[in-house]
């Protein structure tokens, strides 16, 4: 018999897939196939409270079945369906999106590897199951890919953006857009597609617009999406320059002072990436942060607002004030300013650059950059200076906090202030951030070697896959087994990420790239004692998570 596996909107996709998984394998020994299109079944499976609204479905024999009982048993949950599925009754409120054919999807995340390109993965997985047709077009680091074609917009019934930055989407203008997180695009895709056909709004263009559930939440969502949109792009010249300063440090730790060493290549390298790169980092960030705030008029003041902090050593923390203060800044004057129309076009490139580069300028000088830059000196000098109990302390709190929502905000948050450290040459809360951050998919992956009978063989499976996007630094990797068992995967990487990064602090090691996972821990100032410290911290992840995972019950 042929069967189809789907889920009601409010189960997510990660769930989905490793169901799938395990009734695959329950279907096999059965003597049973599950197929890819519920055309071709002569029988569905549905998990979730309720029954998917779907004319795929119509004239098929359907089973409802809980994911908790489906997840317990997978071989129950097919023999109940062979014998208690009933015919598929089409509910009668129908969602807006019934008739949806065609869509087209955009994802982005703050750093453009892992949420970015994963998001896209489930939207097109899920959006081919039903039957639609769909590109998703991803905005990752090295730029947009698989883009959007204008015919293809023309023909599109929903614009589906799941973007943890501000990106450009001025091509959809006139199209029903709706607006999500790539985290929810990738754990909740079923219950975010069942909203979009809800709620989606007509996209009017210009500077970005929140949808009603955005404005609901308020200011505190905008000032993520701004923070993030200001790292994502921050982070090039961090790597770029981190990697080039430590390979400087390969041919001695003082050699870049000397011209004669090598040719002069080491002082070359410290001034590529410390003398441009790191220079240019804070005001990259300031600048980007205004203009996910105020759009394009707003970048030229944000960019030297961040200058000014940068020269004025007051770091990070003077950025972030810079790149806000010039975002909001520049907003009201657009507000505020009004002009005939044959001079609107002075705005953007005179009036709107000129007062606020005044006013952001003379407030960074004389108000914010004094107090902000002793701060920072102070904090910096505490960092340098402080005892090994204070740094484990600290470096645990970072390792723990990068594990708590693998990629979500507690997770940037710890990651931010490690990368924004860097630019006032503080070297080691970036270490033990990358260390804790790697330990989460190592760790569950080490859990499926040493309790293998715990796992389904596509968890294993997702157990490999998970280890080597670890030693990627790809927290995402654990996902999966987040999305199954939340709360014990998160209390087994939350003691081991604060254990690897209390380790990393504790003996003082020093990293200068913010990204690399494996590849940059040669540039690692202790690479065999970092790689210890990432192993211990995985392996007490994997062996607690072994411990407290439950075994599948068998009916």
């Amino acid at each position: 018999m042929n069967l189809f596996l789907t889920q009601s909107p409010q189960i997510g996709a990660a769930k989905a897939y490793l169901l799938r998984q395990a009734l695959s394998v329950a279907a096999k020994k059965s003597n049973h196939t599950l197929v890819e299109q519920a055309k071709e079944a002569d029988l569905v499976i549905v998990v979730g409270p309720t029954l998917p609204n779907s004319t795929d479905l119509v004239g098929k024999k359907v089973f409802l079945i809980n994911e908790d009982a489906a997840f317990a048993s997978p071989e129950m949950t097919l023999t109940n369906a062979l014998e208690q599925a009933v015919d598929y009754v089409q509910p009668s409120s129908s969602v807006a999106g019934a008739g949806v054919k065609n869509i087209v999807a955009v994802t982005a995340c703050p750093t453009g590897v892992a949420h970015t390109f994963m998001s896209a993965e489930a939207i097109d997985t899920y959006a081919k199951k039903q039957g639609w047709q769909v590109k998703v077009e991803t905005r990752g680091q090295v730029g947009a890919g698989n883009e959007i074609t204008p015919e293809e917009v023309a023909a599109a019934d929903l614009v589906f953006v799941a973007a943890d930055i501000d990106v450009p989407l001025d091509k959809f203008q006139g199209k029903p857009m709706y607006r999500t997180s790539t985290g929810l695009a990738l754990k909740k895709t079923a219950q975010e597609f069942d909203k979009a056909f809800k709620e989606a709004k007509i996209y009017e263009g210009g500077a970005a617009k929140s949808s009603a559930k955005s404005e609901e939440s308020g200011e505190k969502k905008g000032v993520y999406k701004h923070l993030m949109t200001g790292v994502s792009h921050m982070l090039p010249l961090v790597v770029a320059g981190g990697l080039l300063i430590a390979i400087s440090f390969m041919f001695g730790i003082e050699a870049f002072k000397d011209e004669t060493i090598f040719y002069g290549i080491p002082k070359a390298l410290m001034g590529i990436g410390g003398g441009a790169a790191f220079h240019l980092m804070i005001a990259v960030f300031a600048g980007y942060v205004a203009f996910s705030i105020a759009d394009r008029p707003g970048l030229a003041v944000g960019l030297i607002g961040g200058m000014l902090a940068t020269t004025a050593g007051a770091g990070i923390l003077g950025g972030i004030i810079a790149g806000f203060l010039a975002g909001y800044v520049v907003k009201g004057l657009n507000a505020a300013i009004k002009l005939p129309a044959s001079l609107t076009s002075l705005k953007p490139i005179l009036i709107l650059p000129l007062f606020g580069t005044l006013i952001v300028g003379l407030a960074m000088i004389y108000v914010i950059n004094p107090p902000v830059s002793q701060i920072m000196t102070t904090l910096s000098d505490w960092l340098k200076s402080m005892g090994e109990v204070n740094a484990m302390v600290l470096g645990a709190i970072i390792g723990a906090m990068m594990c708590i929502d693998m990629g979500g905000p507690v997770n940037k948050a710890a990651y931010t202030f490690s990368v924004g450290m860097l630019a006032s040459q503080v070297h080691t809360p970036m270490a033990a951030a990358m260390a804790a951050g790697m330990v989460p998919p190592i760790g569950m992956a080490i859990a499926t070697w040493i309790a293998r009978s715990k796992f389904t063989s596509n968890q294993r499976d997702a157990g490999k896959a998970s280890f080597v996007l670890g030693l990627c630094f790809i927290s995402e990797g654990a996902l999966p087994f987040v999305a199954a068992d939340p709360l014990r995967v998160i209390i087994s990487s939350v003691i081991g990420g604060a254990t690897a990064g209390a380790i990393s602090m504790a003996l003082n090691i020093s990293l200068q790239a913010p990204h690399g996972g494996l590849f940059v821990i040669p540039f690692v100032s202790e690479p065999l004692l970092y790689l210890g410290a990432i192993a211990i911290g995985a392996l007490l992840t994997g062996v607690v998570y072994a411990l407290i995972k439950p075994r599948v019950r068998a009916e």
